[in-house]
């Protein structure tokens, strides 16, 4: 299902053996998602006194820190409908997308490993595809079909513990966004940027909050926007996890082996499209804008050890999805700039589904880790 994509994120063996156990003593609460709290953590009680203790944004109750992840995700058939302004008058066309999947690879490992300083380095790989039942019936709709809009990102992430309560995040990420091959691949075309920095406070072992502010595509075009980060485990079973407001998540810890969560998500994809076939005005490059809320509910189950799976279902609303000319797409840190949408789309709501594998640090890794 996702062999189509995983040969161009190789991993040596070598390399990936050394992330996931270096990844048991991490707490990386950006980058998603947060893994539990381990020893050296605050909630560690038998350390008071005799180590010097530093507050990270996790808390107890929270999965296990993933350091590879395999996801693949699909959607049920919806209905487009199109609006285009490179013509007068102007065009409308409409059909149904009968195919709209969604994979990534996803990697993590420590470059710095401290108690009072650590730096995760990320990278991943999405690829999206969609396919209609009358691609003819519109320009746009022939040239997303069959198309791949892929993703390649890395990401560094600083969590600097400053003391026993107080502790703050940063973060930097570039993706190349786009319907590039390797041949035609620049960065001038296709690179975008965000960024991240939250401070925050330890209240106690089940309880952590911060507040910053986020530079990225959450909302579709670049903006500034801030956040709220709130950690909270309520009883043995309860907690809940967000970033407010891209994220909030209830968690259910029915076993240590077994989670379940139940939340939402908002989505926000940029995508660059060189068009195979220009628009009535001449127009060859377009951006694709995509927003979409998603209700959710989420299971995570431990296979084996390190090797977990999750099952994910819930409900997509689109937000917005439509195209602006690149050449008219000035912006600003707070989201002003040129509104002119060259194509307006208004997509159906759609039930989906999604599957992933994910490896974790081993037990017997961890107790070794524990017992120095």
């Amino acid at each position: 299902m996702m062999s189509y994509f995983i040969p161009q994120c190789r991993l040596s063996a070598a390399l990936l053996t050394a992330g996931l156990l270096a990844l048991a003593p991490l707490a990386m609460a950006q980058v998603y998602p947060p893994p539990a709290p381990m020893k050296g953590d605050t909630v560690v009680d038998d350390q008071v006194g005799k180590n010097r203790e530093f507050a990270v944004p996790s808390v107890v109750g929270m999965g296990p820190s993933k350091g590879l992840v395999l996801h693949y995700e699909r959607l049920s058939n919806f209905n487009i409908k199109s609006e285009l302004r490179d013509r007068e008058p102007q065009g409308e066309a409409s059909t149904t997308v009968t195919k709209n999947a969604r994979a990534f690879v996803k990697a993590y490992a420590p470059l710095w490993n401290h108690p009072h300083l650590k730096v995760i380095l990320g990278v991943n790989y999405d690829r999206e595809e969609f396919n209609f039942k009358d691609p003819n019936a519109s320009v746009l709709y022939r040239n997303l079909e069959d198309k791949g809009l892929k993703t390649i990102g890395t990401q560094l992430a600083v969590i600097r513990p400053v003391d026993a309560v107080h502790w703050y995040i940063a973060r930097v990420k570039g993706e190349l966004n786009g319907d590039y091959t390797s041949s035609e691949l620049t960065l001038k075309d296709y690179l975008k940027t965000s960024a991240e920095f939250i401070y925050g406070w330890k209240k106690s072992p089940t309880f952590a909050w911060g507040l910053g502010l986020q530079l990225g595509y959450t909302f579709g075009r670049q903006s500034l926007y801030p956040v709220l980060l709130y950690n909270r485990t309520f009883s043995p079973h309860w907690g809940v996890e967000s970033l407010f407001p891209a994220r909030v998540t209830f968690r259910y810890n029915a076993s240590p082996k077994t989670l379940l969560f139940a939340g939402y998500t908002v989505d926000g994809l940029n995508y660059n499209i060189k068009l195979r076939e220009p628009l009535q005005n001449g127009l060859r490059t377009l951006i694709l804008r995509e927003t979409e809320v998603k209700p959710r509910v989420r299971l995570e189950r431990e296979i084996y050890d390190f090797l977990w799976f999750g099952l994910e279902g819930g409900y997509r609303y689109n937000y917005s999805f439509n195209n602006v000319d690149q050449n008219s797409n000035a912006r600003s840190l707070f989201g002003a700039g040129s509104n002119d949408k060259t194509i307006v789309n208004t997509l159906g709501g759609a039930p989906y589904a999604s599957v992933e594998l994910f490896l974790v640090p081993p037990r017997k890794f961890l107790k070794k880790t524990i017992s120095k």
